[in-house]
Protein backbone atom coordinates (compact mmCIF):
# COMPACT_ATOMS: atom_id res chain seq x y z
CA UNK A 1 0.00 0.00 0.00
CA UNK A 2 1.25 3.57 -0.72
CA UNK A 3 0.26 6.63 1.67
CA UNK A 4 0.37 9.95 0.68
CA UNK A 5 -0.28 12.85 3.22
CA UNK A 6 0.61 16.94 3.31
CA UNK A 7 2.01 18.50 6.30
CA UNK A 8 1.09 22.33 6.28
CA UNK A 9 1.16 24.28 8.95
CA UNK A 10 -2.65 24.97 9.75
CA UNK A 11 -4.06 28.88 9.84
CA UNK A 12 -4.67 30.78 13.21
CA UNK A 13 -8.38 29.64 14.04
CA UNK A 14 -9.38 33.23 15.34
CA UNK A 15 -8.56 35.29 11.56
CA UNK A 16 -9.47 31.98 9.61
CA UNK A 17 -12.56 34.33 9.22
CA UNK A 18 -11.07 37.08 8.44
CA UNK A 19 -12.08 37.79 4.94
CA UNK A 20 -15.47 36.15 5.21
CA UNK A 21 -16.11 39.48 7.70
CA UNK A 22 -14.37 41.56 4.74
CA UNK A 23 -17.35 40.33 2.86
CA UNK A 24 -19.98 41.51 5.54
CA UNK A 25 -18.45 44.64 5.91
CA UNK A 26 -18.92 45.40 2.09
CA UNK A 27 -22.46 43.94 1.99
CA UNK A 28 -23.20 46.06 5.08
CA UNK A 29 -22.01 49.53 4.26
CA UNK A 30 -21.21 49.12 0.19
CA UNK A 31 -23.82 49.73 -1.94
CA UNK A 32 -22.17 48.38 -4.83
CA UNK A 33 -22.45 44.76 -2.51
CA UNK A 34 -26.05 45.79 -1.35
CA UNK A 35 -28.06 42.48 -0.39
CA UNK A 36 -25.34 39.83 -1.42
CA UNK A 37 -23.80 37.60 1.37
CA UNK A 38 -20.43 37.47 2.12
CA UNK A 39 -19.22 34.97 0.20
CA UNK A 40 -20.26 36.05 -2.74
CA UNK A 41 -19.02 40.04 -1.79
CA UNK A 42 -15.98 37.88 -1.15
CA UNK A 43 -15.25 36.27 -4.81
CA UNK A 44 -16.65 39.59 -6.66
CA UNK A 45 -13.69 41.28 -5.11
CA UNK A 46 -11.34 38.43 -5.73
CA UNK A 47 -12.89 38.58 -9.60
CA UNK A 48 -12.57 42.31 -9.58
CA UNK A 49 -8.77 42.94 -8.51
CA UNK A 50 -7.76 39.61 -10.27
CA UNK A 51 -6.98 38.30 -6.56
CA UNK A 52 -6.79 34.27 -6.12
CA UNK A 53 -8.10 33.68 -9.27
CA UNK A 54 -7.26 31.32 -11.98
CA UNK A 55 -7.57 32.66 -15.26
CA UNK A 56 -9.13 30.53 -18.38
CA UNK A 57 -8.69 31.89 -22.26
CA UNK A 58 -12.23 31.46 -24.14
CA UNK A 59 -13.08 31.60 -27.59
CA UNK A 60 -15.71 33.48 -28.67
CA UNK A 61 -16.80 33.22 -32.22
CA UNK A 62 -17.47 36.82 -34.20
CA UNK A 63 -15.52 38.32 -31.08
CA UNK A 64 -12.52 36.74 -30.07
CA UNK A 65 -10.45 35.65 -27.34
CA UNK A 66 -11.88 36.47 -23.88
CA UNK A 67 -10.30 35.97 -20.32
CA UNK A 68 -12.37 34.64 -17.32
CA UNK A 69 -10.97 35.03 -13.91
CA UNK A 70 -12.44 31.98 -11.55
CA UNK A 71 -11.75 33.08 -8.07
CA UNK A 72 -10.12 30.02 -6.18
CA UNK A 73 -11.26 28.51 -2.89
CA UNK A 74 -10.13 30.66 0.18
CA UNK A 75 -11.15 27.63 2.24
CA UNK A 76 -8.86 26.55 5.50
CA UNK A 77 -7.55 23.62 3.77
CA UNK A 78 -6.92 25.76 0.42
CA UNK A 79 -4.12 27.69 1.39
CA UNK A 80 -1.65 28.48 4.07
CA UNK A 81 -1.19 31.65 6.56
CA UNK A 82 0.76 33.38 4.34
CA UNK A 83 -1.14 33.13 1.54
CA UNK A 84 -4.40 33.59 2.76
CA UNK A 85 -3.05 37.07 4.99
CA UNK A 86 -1.76 37.88 1.28
CA UNK A 87 -5.15 37.89 -0.48
CA UNK A 88 -6.95 39.76 3.05
CA UNK A 89 -4.36 42.46 2.04
CA UNK A 90 -4.75 42.40 -1.01
CA UNK A 91 -8.47 42.40 -1.16
CA UNK A 92 -8.54 45.51 1.85
CA UNK A 93 -6.02 47.11 -1.00
CA UNK A 94 -8.97 47.09 -3.47
CA UNK A 95 -11.78 48.11 -1.47
CA UNK A 96 -9.63 51.14 -0.29
CA UNK A 97 -8.39 51.84 -3.57
CA UNK A 98 -12.02 51.64 -5.37
CA UNK A 99 -14.45 51.98 -2.62
CA UNK A 100 -13.31 53.55 0.19
CA UNK A 101 -11.05 56.07 -1.18
CA UNK A 102 -10.68 58.07 2.42
CA UNK A 103 -9.64 54.77 4.14
CA UNK A 104 -6.40 52.81 4.32
CA UNK A 105 -6.17 48.80 3.90
CA UNK A 106 -4.85 48.38 7.15
CA UNK A 107 -8.12 50.62 8.67
CA UNK A 108 -10.35 48.32 6.52
CA UNK A 109 -8.64 45.15 7.61
CA UNK A 110 -8.81 46.48 11.33
CA UNK A 111 -12.39 46.73 10.89
CA UNK A 112 -13.14 43.28 9.69
CA UNK A 113 -11.14 41.83 12.69
CA UNK A 114 -13.40 43.89 15.22
CA UNK A 115 -16.10 41.50 13.67
CA UNK A 116 -14.01 38.29 13.75
CA UNK A 117 -15.06 37.62 17.54
CA UNK A 118 -19.03 38.36 16.95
Amino acid sequence: DVVRCDVRKLRNQKFNRLVHRIGQLCAANIEAFSGLDAHTCVKRLQIEGKIACDEIGIMIPGYGMVIQFIPRSLSFDSMDESEYQDVAKKICRLIAERYWPDLEPDQIEEMAECMVNE
